[in-house]
């Protein structure tokens, strides 16, 4: 036994040590790996062919081999930390010179970019203005501080439901003898009646009892609310009889056979700024190429079975006529009518005007697919215009693919970028940097860039951390056997020495 073997086995003991107490001292380090020492043993050079009687000179440090297996990852609500959960390091900037890391605490400096702690800019694919992501070269990433450009409105999704039970937006009817309304028939009594709706209704219904024309020569108007309205006459052919809410009409007289009375209601003038000549209204927000609104109303009133007039302006403008709604006898829209005849199915187009600088008249396409008239209350199941107003920066996430989305006042979302990952043939071929930081060696191999989750790269979890994956339990165990191992080669020294004492006093 010789002092060579005792003083190597108390430098393997002490590296050995020394690599325990950094995986300990990094316990609490982000995304730190730990490592192992690995030994080797030694044998002195000889050309000596016998291979049965040789003897070891000791031991050395054959590498710090570092274990890359994963760390616990840990939500933080970070919207910058971002965890690696797989294969894969960042790939950072210094200066130009690239590093790679696994430590996914970042932050914003000065200019908008993406940096660690010591100010290293996070590389990744940037994305143009309309969200477009550039994967021809890694960049540093960067926040815009910019607004979100506005979008013009142009079509309007609109699914209703209107309710079939409304009133009827008709005025006084109108009843003239000598019409031609093949729903009605001759009659041979002597005597028809008609009568509408009850007074303050805004549905003038009516019915005819009797349709008679040839040998009636006196009619009879009776008002059930105010008998001074009651009137008596002579009528002819062709000349119309008007009735108010209430009233009924009688005539009298001996019909022909063929014998007609035509009763057509009038329709109530429109007025947006009366409830009583409308049924239903609603409205959405209209965005120009400034990003100004306006709020535009859309009104509906029911002039028949399944007829609905739709009017539509700007609040504060003059609303007008746009197309008439038609639906089945099932509720479902069968069409609108336009003038002139819109080239696209169940839409309406009509133009609004802009006083702020953007283009003027603005056209807008209101698309009814999918309304209804069933027996519900009216109501929106759905209004969806394609415009926004310019927005500002309010929060950002990352993804699992390393997409940087960022999340804007009004509402709308942008791709600002996205994060990528560098692997290695031989992560252990990496020189360690400190700060958490690793170089590219020939060893590793070239950094195999990709985004999170394609072929052997891991995936990303924003608003976490991955944590160092040194196991204390095991690491206090290790540091006993390293201490033992320690001792053991100063005991190996002692004897030694012990040896030689003998060999002095013979």
């Amino acid at each position: 036994m010789g002092y060579q073997q005792g003083l190597s086995g108390l430098s393997a003991a002490s590296s050995d040590l020394d690599v325990i107490g950094n995986n300990i001292a990094n316990a609490d380090t982000i995304g730190f790996k730990s490592g192992t020492a690995v030994f080797a043993d030694m044998y002195a050079n000889s050309v000596a062919t016998a291979v049965n009687n040789q003897i070891g000179i000791g031991t050395q440090l054959a590498e710090v081999q570092q274990q890359f297996s994963q760390g616990t990852i840990n939500t933080t609500g970070q919207a910058l930390d971002v965890a690696i959960n797989g294969n894969g390091f960042f790939q950072m900037s210094n200066n130009g010179a690239l590093t790679y890391s696994r430590n996914g605490v970042f932050q914003l400096n000065s200019s908008g970019q993406i940096v660690n702690a010591e100010g290293l800019q996070l590389m990744g694919y940037g994305a143009n203005a309309s969200g477009v992501i550039n994967t021809a070269q890694t960049v540093p990433l960067t926040v815009p501080t910019a607004n979100i450009a506005p979008s013009v409105t142009t079509t309007i999704n609109a699914q209703l439901n209107l309710n079939a039970q409304d009133n009827l937006m008709l005025g006084t009817p109108a009843v003239t003898f000598g019409g031609t309304n093949t729903g009605l028939t001759a009659a041979t009594d002597a005597a028809a009646s008609i009568t509408t709706a009850s007074a303050g209704s805004n549905n003038d219904n009516y019915t005819v009892a009797f349709a008679v024309t040839g040998g009636v020569t006196t009619y009879t108007v009776t008002d059930s609310t105010n008998p001074t309205n009651d009137s008596t006459g002579t009528f002819k052919a062709g000349t119309a009889i008007a009735l108010g809410n209430g009233q009924s009409l009688t005539v009298s007289g001996t019909p022909a056979n063929g014998d007609t009375v035509s009763v057509a209601p009038t329709p109530l003038a429109f007025n947006q700024n009366s409830s009583s000549t409308y049924d239903y209204s609603t409205n959405f927000q209209a965005f120009d190429s400034l990003g100004g609104s306006q709020t535009v109303n859309m009104y509906f009133a029911k002039t028949g079975s399944g007829t609905w007039n739709v009017y539509a302006g700007v609040a504060g403008g003059t609303a007008s006529l746009v197309g008439t709604a038609n639906f089945s006898t099932s509720g479902a829209l069968t069409g609108i009518t336009t003038t002139p005849p819109s080239t696209t199915p169940n839409t309406v187009s009509f133009s609004i005007p802009n006083t702020d600088g953007s283009g003027t008249p603005q056209p807008l396409t209101v698309d009814f697919t999918g309304t209804t008239q069933f027996g519900s209350a009216d109501g929106v199941n759905n209004l969806v215009q394609d415009g926004f107003a310019a927005g500002q920066l309010t929060s950002f996430t990352v993804g699992t693919t390393g997409i940087l989305t960022g999340n804007y006042s009004n509402g709308q979302t942008a791709a600002l970028g996205q994060v990528v990952l560098a692997n290695f043939n031989d992560p252990n071929g990496l020189v360690d940097l400190g700060n958490n930081e690793y170089a590219q060696t020939a060893q590793s191999g070239v950094a195999q860039i990709s985004t999170p989750g394609s072929t052997n790269h891991g995936t990303l979890q924003g608003g976490a951390v991955e944590d160092s994956n040194v196991d204390l339990t095991n690491e206090l165990v290790n540091l006993i056997t390293a201490q033992r191992n320690y001792q053991a080669n100063a005991q190996t020294i002692k004897t030694q020495q012990t040896v030689d004492q003998t060999l002095i006093n013979l």
